[in-house]
Order: C-alpha cells, then structure tokens, then sequence
C-alpha cells in the first residue's frame, strides 16, 4: 500500500471537544488535511518540541528519546496506519544495528517523537479518503505542484485564554511571565507570550 507523507501544519484547540486539542497534519505536496484530536500533555509535548524549547527537566518523550539514544535505537519513521470508530492508530518503525521492529503507539505519543527525531509522518490512501478534508485551491496555486511549507505551531483558541491581555503587558512584564509559564510547564500559553515578545522586538 502506498505511503503519503504528512507534515504538521497547525496545533489548536479542538472545536468539537473541550480541553483536548488538535494536530492537523497536512498532505506534502497536496491539499488534504488530516486534524487528529489530542490531549493536552501530548499538544505541550509536541509544541515544545516544534518551537525547539528547553524545559527545565526532560519530558516523558524527551526521555523516551534519550533512551532509546542510549540504546542505539534510530527511529526511522512513523505511519498512522489504521482509523477504527475515529481512533488513529500508529507504529513507530525503528531500527538497531541488527534489526528493524515496527511498534504499536498511540498517534500523539507518535507524533510528539516524530518532532524530536525529525523522521517523516506516514498514512495510507484510505485513512486521507475517511478521514481528511480537502483544502480548496488557489488561483494562484493551480496548475502548480505545492511545495512543502515549513512546519508551523498555530495555536488557536475557541476560548479565551488571556492572550488579548499581553497587549497591554510591558516587555519587562511578558519577559517575567514568560519565564513563569516556563516554570509551570504551560508551554502552549508560552508561545503565545513569545511570539508577542518577537513581534515587539520586530517593530523596534
């Protein structure tokens, strides 16, 4: 069965379940997207490991991969193999010296290592059929191959979550309560406090 190869393209709260949120994976080269609900640790996991943070001690998957560092252990990709009753199901294809095993994983815990290997995210034609939405094209982009675009965190919230008040906030303010956030492990409210940071600097 032929493997499409998938990228991130944006990480937000769910619409349809409250507190989890959604990775959304994008066809490369193609407009199919393919959101897959997520818990709220493993949406951390996987924007901490994108936007390239350094928590204070290792995450679970920050740890999982320093084992298996320590173990010789490459992993070489990762395929959402199955949909059943709007469950994703993965494996991570890893390899040793003398071996290559395929192991069965949750998608999140997948994904959330996939980041931190920087192997390629894998599905099959079947689960995109089920399960993806189409994009529409572009004037622009018709009759044109898509490149691949760098992979973005986007957070977005259904909710608010206090990000409107960072407009009001001094540098020296969103500095501390960056450093806070970081603290306390909130790292998706933490890109936002960043990416207000930067825009700030940008403008100077």
């Amino acid at each position: 069965m032929k493997k499409i190869e998938l990228e991130i393209v944006a990480l937000s709260h769910s619409i349809t379940q409250t507190h989890s949120y959604a990775v959304v994976l994008g066809e490369v080269n193609g407009l199919r997207r393919l959101p897959i609900v997520i818990g709220g640790f493993e949406a951390q996991a996987i924007a901490v490991a994108l936007e390239k943070m350094q928590p204070s001690r290792p995450l679970t998957h920050d740890l999982m991969k320093n084992f298996m560092n320590a173990f010789a252990i490459d992993l070489l990709e990762i395929i959402i193999c199955d949909l059943q009753e709007g469950i994703f199901y993965s494996k991570l294809v890893c390899s040793t010296e003398n071996d290559t095993v395929e192991i069965d994983s949750r998608t999140s815990d997948a994904i959330a290592l996939a980041v931190r290997f920087g192997c390629p995210v894998y599905t099959y034609e079947n689960i995109l059929e089920s399960a993806g939405i189409l994009m529409e094209d572009t004037e622009a982009t018709k009759g044109k191959k898509k490149k691949a675009k760098p992979t973005e965190t986007v957070v977005e919230d259904d909710a608010p979550t206090g990000n409107e008040d960072l407009k009001t906030m001094t540098l020296d303010e969103l500095n501390n309560l960056l450093g806070e956030v970081l603290d306390s492990e909130d790292y998706i409210r933490a890109i936002a406090i960043r990416d207000e940071i930067n825009s700030r600097q940008k403008k100077r």
